[in-house]
């Protein structure tokens, strides 16, 4: 069975042009079958704040009214994603800007209302692993931004992480799949101030035990059980780290088993 590579940048990594710029020179440079996965809230965020239009958060998610989503779709789609995938192009790496819309490759549907309307938030049914297969045979590296579809017209914003993790699960049919987490810390830490302070290991033992003392909290939270959910679902080997691990496995990171 081929190898793929998925690797998810987000964080403060897409805000700045620099961390942005190194990074894809290191994802341009790795071998074999990849895929790029990239987020873009902050930017989102910035722009509609531009637009003296407010966020409106909770439970650190999203809420996307239908005013958010054409804006969501203009940055992750449209900004986000073209500039990276103009950046690998030059880099020599074939990328192919996709949303989960292009070639159907993401199904979704909208998030149903139990205490809170995320609006127009997606929650991700599946995906097409052979369209995103034939893509990749093709010889071009997708790169997917954060936006699904409903299958009836409706685009929808979906939280980038869990995208990663259910296109990993998908081609872990056809692939043996490792998934890269990339942000701007060094990896999962036992104090956030300390950079150093990397767990190069956690399972799911030690990561309910993380969990019950408060290590593990907040944003942390979803990250997480998305990286364990695809463990659990035939996914090879997940890893969190900053943007230089897709090259570099001599550094501090973390590994996750089950």
């Amino acid at each position: 069975m081929e190898k793929l590579t998925i690797v998810k940048v987000g964080g403060n990594v897409i805000n700045n042009p620099e961390a942005l710029e190194s990074f894809l020179t290191d994802f341009s440079a790795l071998e074999g079958n990849k895929i790029l996965v990239h987020g873009g809230g902050k930017r989102a965020t910035q722009l509609a704040a531009d637009l003296g239009l407010e966020a409106t958060m909770i439970n650190g998610r999203r809420v996307t009214d239908k005013t958010t989503l054409e804006i969501v779709t203009m940055v992750y789609a449209g900004l986000l994603n073209k500039n990276i995938a103009a950046t690998l192009q030059a880099k020599g790496c074939n990328a192919l800007g996709l949303s989960g819309a292009d070639g159907n490759s993401i199904q979704a549907h909208k998030r149903k209302v139990v205490d809170v309307d995320y609006g127009f938030a997606g929650d991700v049914d599946g995906i097409n692993a052979k369209n995103i297969a034939t893509f990749i045979e093709g010889g071009m590296t997708p790169v997917f931004c954060a936006i699904t579809h409903d299958g009836n017209g409706q685009l929808l914003n979906t939280n980038a992480d869990t995208i990663a993790s259910t296109i990993a699960v998908g081609m872990s049919e056809l692939y043996e799949v490792s998934l890269i987490y990339t942000f701007e810390k060094n990896g999962v830490l036992t104090s956030v101030d300390d950079d150093d302070s990397v767990i190069t290991a956690i399972d799911s033992e030690k990561y309910a035990e993380l969990k019950e003392n408060g290590i593990i909290a907040d944003g942390m939270l979803p990250k997480m059980e998305n990286c364990f959910n695809a463990l659990s679902k035939g996914v090879k080997e997940v890893v969190i780290g900053n943007p230089t691990v897709v090259v570099n496995k001599e550094q501090l990171f973390t590994t996750l088993t089950l």
